[in-house]
């Protein structure tokens, strides 16, 4: 799956600079989530996630990295160690910029900004609220077929 790039000073404040086992943490917070990946194993280090293990579906392993990389402190998750079954849809990444909102990413990529709740489904997991996402934020966006 490669590698993907967050930004390391935004995200969900999980840990302090003096935390102990931050990969701890994240895999906590994955698995709390629940999004699909079994086995799952994370290792941190000098700001890079390395994530392994069993993803039941294409979008379970892209949630796993999304949960991962939108912590602060992340600048990089790999997904190189995570199986899954090959992505049958079209899906593509974006980070939330400032002005933003669920409606006007709906309307750039799917054509309609009343389409926002998929969206908002397709990331439940990195969004609890769709009027609450913040500069910085990686989400996915299923595109047609996907």
């Amino acid at each position: 799956m490669g590698l993907f790039d967050f930004i390391v000073n935004q995200g969900k404040k999980l840990f302090g600079a003096d935390e102990q086992d931050p990969a701890a943490k994240i895999k906590a917070e994955i698995e709390a989530a629940n999004p699909g990946v079994k086995n799952l194993d994370v290792k941190f280090k000098d700001g890079q996630v390395q994530l392994s293990g069993d993803a039941i579906t294409p979008e379970a392993m892209e949630k796993a990295v999304l949960m991962a990389g939108n912590v602060q402190g992340v600048q990089n998750v790999s997904a190189d160690g995570i199986k899954a079954p090959p992505q049958t849809g079209k899906v593509e990444y974006y980070t939330i910029k400032s002005g933003d909102t669920l409606s006007s990413i709906a309307k750039h990529f799917l054509g309609n900004a009343s389409a926002y709740n998929q969206i908002f489904e397709a990331n439940r997991e990195v969004i609890q609220d769709p009027d609450k996402i913040y500069v910085g934020q990686k989400i996915r966006i299923p595109l047609s077929g996907s």
